[in-house]
């Protein structure tokens, strides 16, 4: 990257947005005004010096966002193999640079593939078909009695008001923490759906939080790279604002996962219920990312 780096100037000082004078039509009068934008920002993500990734995200929650994406991308196999993070911004690109142990950077070496990541896509830089992961790890059920509908109608209801990016620009995604009842504990923003959650699961793995005691809901579309970071660190739920697609159905049936989609206040679309899939014999459990 070509960007001067400031590391006297912390990431938590960035807006996220930004206003602009643009000129506004409606109803045949013509106004100049100030709007606001969602701020999309070029982040590196940095291994040992190696710089393995170029994410297009809002340069807010950067440290949990790597720390989500080695997690959830399988380059550590668990928290304690990052062994430290630091972020650094500048004018116009932000760094993130982490040291791994020695283990998982031989492996990532070994696979590494050129990755640059766009706002809507998170398979960007694949090389062949045969890098997909497609084969996700069993996740443990939500133990204990869920109402998915009431729990879903709570987190839609109470998502908004975690939103303050989306309030001032209205392009911002969300991804929330919610416990059984559907409680939002936890949320990040981001340009990307794929960043938010990232950003998520990062925050609750830095802070030794579990993944198996509630359900993450996001304000997109369930596609297939959302439901396999989820069980790739044991997430049990997944519910979403819009549709699933059809790989995503699949991933989730395969990994024992309930996914929910079209969740609104008076109502979803349950497209899998972990609850009611019997676990393969012998399967692997999914790992707790978080494990200190």
């Amino acid at each position: 990257m070509t960007a001067e780096f400031d590391p006297t100037l912390p990431v938590a000082d960035r807006a996220g947005y930004g206003d602009f004078a643009v000129t506004r039509y409606r109803r045949g009068a013509r106004a100049e005004e100030t709007d606001t934008a969602c701020e999309e920002f070029p982040v590196a993500l940095v291994f040992n010096g190696l710089s393995h990734a170029v994410m297009m995200a809002t340069p807010r929650d950067l440290e949990a966002l790597a720390v989500g994406f080695a997690l959830t991308e399988g380059i550590v196999p668990d928290r304690r193999a990052i062994l430290d993070y630091e972020a650094v911004v500048g004018d116009r690109a932000a760094e993130v640079r982490l040291s791994i142990s020695q283990g998982a950077f031989f492996a990532l070496k070994a696979r590494r593939r050129s990755l640059a990541g766009r706002t809507g896509c998170g398979l960007c830089g694949i090389e062949s078909l045969a890098m997909l992961d497609l084969a996700p790890e069993r996740v443990a059920p939500l133990a204990g009695p869920l109402d998915i509908a009431s729990a879903v109608a709570r987190a839609a209801r109470e998502l908004p008001a975690h939103q303050a990016l989306m309030a001032r620009t209205g392009g911002m995604h969300a991804a929330a923490w919610c416990d059984r009842q559907g409680r939002v504990l936890q949320a990040f923003e981001d340009v990307g759906r794929h960043n938010a959650l990232d950003k998520l699961i990062g925050a609750r793995a830095l802070r030794r939080q579990p993944f198996g005691d509630g359900f993450v809901f996001l304000s997109s579309r369930a596609s297939y790279e959302l439901v396999r970071k989820a069980a790739r660190v044991g997430i049990p739920m997944l519910a979403t604002i819009s549709a699933p697609t059809s790989l995503a159905i699949d991933i989730a049936r395969q990994a024992g996962m309930t996914l929910a989609s079209f969740c609104r206040q008076d109502g979803c679309v349950v497209y899998a219920d972990g609850r009611q899939v019997r676990p393969v014999h012998g399967a692997a459990q999914a790992h707790d990312a978080q494990t200190a």
